[in-house]
């Protein structure tokens, strides 16, 4: 083991402890323990090369794969020069874009807002009276409107708790749909003689009421299929408290997560407490943000659950960005059979957010023609509409329509 060295003179310490805040603001769990942790590891490792003090903070605050961009970016911006927050701030400012180049991306919204309370804080003159301002807000949108139409990936940290406050009241207003059993109802087409013969007994078989029953009415099974891919980390954490929302709504409800491996988290997403269903399925997921085999994944599906989740015309929700890893004659297959085994299935894709989106991957290209209704899902709205498209009642397939007018 090598020796450790006493940090060199100055304020590393201090500076590790303000970065440790920022990256807790940003909303990656780093506390104490991992601050002094740190400083431990920095004593071995040294601070003379940059990159070898980027690694061992890396290696002590982050626990998972998704934290690591918030981790990098955070990390060059703080330690970039003295004069960091100024930077920061400017980053808000209006730009003029010239012909030199493209300016960087701006930090996210969780990073920008652990960044400012720092600004706030700055040193300002005695005796200089803080400057109020004061706006007008009476032509601006409602908070909860200008909520509902931001990007899941440039919400603030206050933005993302009111928005899964927001969905943990959704509601997706799935039709019923006739079964093959028979309910009782005064008014249906078929008599049930069982029970009226039952009835006469009550007047000596002198009247004979007619009992009538109709098929029974129920909410179809509703499957969830989720990416959780390193391409829809950005996305799969909100679309899990949306998927807890329905399962804690509504019976028959089947929920699945898959990357490289399918994952069935229906039991995990049982849990009343969101924060306990979430830690459950973190557990029980090994492949968070890691590749996509979509393919692989659908062929365990229709292999192993199909036959037990897609009965009595189940709807399929599949939230995926089609970038599949390995897409080729297999994803067709099985997307082909996942269609004919559902009723409805329907696409939620995060890249419809883009209005000039054309399908050239080779995944998009080859699952579209295989799926009801293509929808985007970036938003609250996005959401909001999905539960009006399954509102409406659902278009007939080609076969269907064929075996209907030749019924006629």
């Amino acid at each position: 083991m090598p020796e450790a060295k006493p940090l060199p003179a100055g304020r590393i310490a201090e500076n590790v402890m303000h970065f440790a805040r920022v990256l807790r603001g940003a909303g990656l769990p780093v506390g104490p323990d991992k601050v002094i942790d740190a400083l431990k590891a920095l004593e071995i490792s040294g601070v003379a090369r940059r990159e070898d003090f980027y690694w061992t903070l890396a290696s002590v605050f982050l626990d998972r794969r998704e934290q690591f961009e918030i981790f990098d970016q955070a990390f060059h911006i703080f330690w970039r020069d003295p004069r960091m927050l100024e930077r920061v701030m400017a980053l808000f400012l209006p730009r003029v874009q010239g012909r030199t180049g493209q300016e960087p991306p701006p930090p996210p919204a969780r990073l920008a807002e652990a960044l400012l309370p720092q600004a706030k804080h700055a040193e300002r003159p005695r005796g200089e009276a803080e400057e109020k301002l004061e706006i007008d807000a009476a032509f601006s949108f409602s908070e909860r409107e200008v909520l509902q139409h931001a990007d899941f990936e440039t919400m603030s940290n206050a933005e993302l708790a009111q928005a899964k406050r927001l969905i943990a009241e959704m509601r997706l207003p799935i039709p019923e749909v006739p079964t093959r059993r028979l309910a009782p109802d005064p008014h249906g087409r078929l008599v049930d003689l069982r029970r009226s013969l039952r009835a006469s007994l009550r007047s000596g078989g002198a009247l004979i009421p007619l009992e009538r029953r109709s098929l029974a009415e129920r909410h179809p099974p509703l499957v969830i299929l989720c990416d959780i891919s390193g391409s829809m980390s950005r996305y799969s954490r909100m679309f899990l408290h949306f998927m807890h929302a329905i399962t804690n709504d509504r019976d028959r409800v089947h929920t699945f997560v898959f990357g490289t491996r399918l994952t069935n988290v229906t039991r995990n997403l049982r849990h009343r407490d969101v924060d306990v269903a979430l830690k459950s399925v973190a557990d029980a997921v090994a492949d968070w943000s890691g590749g996509t085999r979509i393919g692989a994944c659908l062929h365990e599906f229709n292999l192993r659950w199909s036959r037990r989740v897609l009965g009595q015309n189940a709807v399929v929700l599949m939230i995926t960005d089609g970038l599949d890893r390995d897409p080729g004659t297999a994803l067709g297959a099985e997307m082909e059979r996942l269609h004919k085994s559902c009723r409805r299935l329907i696409w939620l894709n995060p890249l419809l957010r883009y209005e000039g989106f054309e399908p050239r991957p080779a995944g998009v290209r080859i699952m579209l023609p295989h799926v009801d209704e293509f929808l985007p899902a970036h938003n609250i709205a996005s959401l909001v509409e999905l539960g009006r498209t399954l509102a409406r009642a659902p278009a007939r397939r080609r076969g269907e329509a064929e075996r209907a007018r030749r019924a006629a």
